[in-house]
Formats: C-alpha cells, sequence, structure tokens
C-alpha cells in the first residue's frame, strides 16, 4: 500500500499525497517523509519516520506520483506497532513451562538462537511375566502377547521421554533383580508392568524392597490398585499393573505428574468436566476412587456421559473407543441416572 502521515487526512474529502519513494519489505527507508508526502510500502516493510498510517493499494487511487486517499481512512490504520507483541524487556517464557510450538516460534521471533532447556528422561521399559511374548512370534499355550509395552511407549512420547526397552523378563527372582539393577544405573526412571501384585511369582516389588526403597504400594483405586512407587539410588521407579486398561490409566494418573516433576515442569492438573451421568450404577464399594473409560453423548437435552457396560481393566477395546474418563469419587456408593461426575478427556492428558 501507500504510507503517510494520519494527520494529513482530511476529515471531510479525500486526501492528495506526493509518492516520494519506494519501501520493499527486508530495505530500510532512504528517508522521514515531509508533509504531504507518502511512500509505496510493501507488506513487513518498516513504516519511515514521518508515518503513520497505511492504504491499502486496492482502495488507492495513484496517478504517476499523485496518490489520492479516499475519505474515512482512520489514521493508524493497516500497520503494526513495534512492540505490540513483545515489549522489550517482557519475559516471554517462565522456568518449567512445557514448550509448545507457538512457544518455539515466541522464543525463534525473538532472535535467541537456542535456550536451556532439561534434558530427555531415559526410561527403561521392563515387561514382566511368563506368559508374555512380543508381537511377532507365535503364541503359545497361556501366552499373551506385550501390548503393555508398546502402549507405554506411546504414552511416553505425549511427555517427551526416550524409552530404553529392557525387553521381557521371566518371573524369575535372579533375573528380575539383575535388569533393574542394570535400568538402575542406566536410566532416570523404571517403568515396569507386571509382577507388582501380591503373587508368589510376583518378584518387582520385593526387587525394590531389597535394592532401593518403597515408597507406596496398593492404592484404593480402580483400575490401578496394584501400583508400586519407590526409588533405586537416584532412579525413580514406577510399577504399574499389568492389565493394560490399568496401566493407562495409572499412567496418565500418576506417572504422567511425576515425569513434569523430573523435567523441571509445572504440572497443571487435568480439567474436570462436570457432566450428567446418561447411565445408572446401582452399586459401588465407598472405599476406593474409580475411573470408568466413557464418552460424552450430545443429546436432544445436552450433553452427557456415557460408559461401557463391561469394565475389565483388560479390554482394550473399551479403551480405544472412550474418549476420557469418568471419575466417581470414593464416598459414591451408586450412580443415578442425572449425577454429576467429572469427565477427563484424553486431550486433557495430551491424547488426541
Amino acid at each position: 500500500g501507500y504510507a503517510f502521515a494520519g494527520k494529513a487526512l482530511q476529515a471531510d474529502d479525500d486526501t492528495q499525497l506526493k509518492v516520494v519513494m519506494r519501501i520493499a519489505a527486508g530495505h530500510a527507508p532512504q528517508r522521514a517523509l515531509k508533509k504531504g508526502e507518502a511512500a509505496r510500502i510493501f507488506t513487513g516493510a518498516v513504516m519511515p519516520n514521518g508515518a503513520d498510517t497505511c492504504l491499502m493499494q486496492e482502495d488507492a487511487a495513484v496517478d504517476g506520483t499523485k496518490l489520492v486517499v479516499p475519505k474515512g481512512l482512520k489514521a493508524g490504520a493497516n500497520t503494526r506497532l513495534a512492540g505490540e507483541d513483545v515489549k522489550q524487556g517482557d519475559v516471554m517464557l517462565q522456568p518449567g513451562q512445557r514448550l509448545r510450538p507457538q512457544d518455539v516460534a515466541a522464543i525463534a521471533s525473538g532472535g535467541a538462537g537456542g535456550i536451556k532447556v532439561f534434558a530427555r528422561l531415559k526410561v527403561g521399559l521392563i515387561s514382566t511375566g511368563d506368559e508374555i511374548v512380543r508381537p511377532g512370534i507365535l503364541l503359545g499355550d497361556g501366552q499373551v502377547y506385550d501390548s503393555n509395552h508398546h502402549l507405554l511407549r506411546g504414552l511416553l512420547k505425549t511427555v517427551g521421554a526416550e524409552p530404553v526397552d529392557y525387553g521381557v523378563i521371566p518371573d524369575d527372582r535372579v533375573r528380575v533383580e539383575r535388569v533393574v539393577r542394570s535400568a538402575a544405573h542406566e536410566c532416570d526412571v523404571i517403568l515396569t508392568t507386571g509382577g507388582a501384585s501380591r503373587g508368589e511369582a510376583d518378584f518387582i516389588v520385593e526387587t525394590i524392597q531389597s535394592t532401593g526403597t518403597l515408597h507406596a504400594w496398593q492404592l484404593a483405586v480402580k483400575p490401578g490398585r496394584p501400583l508400586a512407587m519407590g526409588q533405586i539410588g537416584d532412579t525413580v521407579f514406577f510399577g504399574l499393573p499389568g492389565n493394560p486398561v490399568a496401566a493407562f490409566v495409572t499412567f496418565l494418573l500418576y506417572a504422567q505428574p511425576m515425569f513434569a516433576r523430573l523435567q523441571g515442569a509445572n504440572w497443571q492438573i487435568p480439567q474436570r468436566y462436570p457432566l450428567p451421568a446418561g447411565f445408572a450404577i446401582p452399586g459401588k464399594k465407598t472405599d476406593r476412587r474409580e475411573f470408568w473409560r466413557g464418552w460424552v453423548d450430545n443429546t436432544g437435552e445436552g450433553p452427557v456421559l456415557r460408559k461401557f457396560q463391561r469394565d475389565g481393566s483388560g479390554l482394550i477395546s473399551g479403551l480405544r473407543q472412550a474418549t476420557g474418563l469418568i471419575e466417581v469419587p470414593e464416598e459414591a456408593a451408586s450412580v443415578q441416572q442425572g449425577d454429576l461426575l467429572g469427565f477427563i478427556p484424553f486431550s486433557e492428558c495430551g491424547i488426541s
């Protein structure tokens, strides 16, 4: 368009100005504008001194060097002020903020070639159980595929961690301890699935107790009761349940906040949205908090929560179809149609 001083505009008539220079993006103006002068200017170019208003070229009438500005244009139109986005001295990012694409763009816009960040956490993934085999191998009698390993690799991407695969460890006390010690030496976090219950062949918790410190075990939640937390030296240990739904839920509720803290991030509790239940559950244990897989159904009377009829913690199909978790507090002995329950969309946990 054309740049000029807004004070030159006539209130009730067109304004005539003389075009005296051309300013392309990336090039400095040759001089300041004088009274009655205008400059041909292109998007992204710096306004010359003496100009504070721009007329878009499609609204301009030009005859040689004579520019006619139609009446009605406001002073300051079509310009961007220096510092209107971020002023010199403003703090762009606070320590502990996870970098999103728009934050990286802001850093680049300020001219910084790099900033200090926390290194990616190395997370040792250990699957346990004589019955567990990796996909691609023909199943034997009583065996199941190791879906948890691939589930957790995907979840670790949401927290920016680097997985280290220690494979599938059979239910053997010596081998479990050897692999756990190796992971504790090489990784920042150990993440296991299975082997954390009270069975006589479950050696994970026993290994943590003998080689490190077990901070917590057995929580009043469903699914996920056998969750175990501890450490070996400076390496954090998280023992997730073996059932995939329980592993998924406890990762979101307990492991994600832990990963945020270890990476220097400020953890924000996922937003719970109170919505009416579109179902009824006549009986529920009152000594535990439960998390059901579900979704939001937009009915003619407004949004309501739906849940799957079966809540088995081994049913990956329900987890795939769900869009979030329905939180039911400890004190609830039943759920009636229309009761308000908290809904946590998976998107609140970085899963889209």
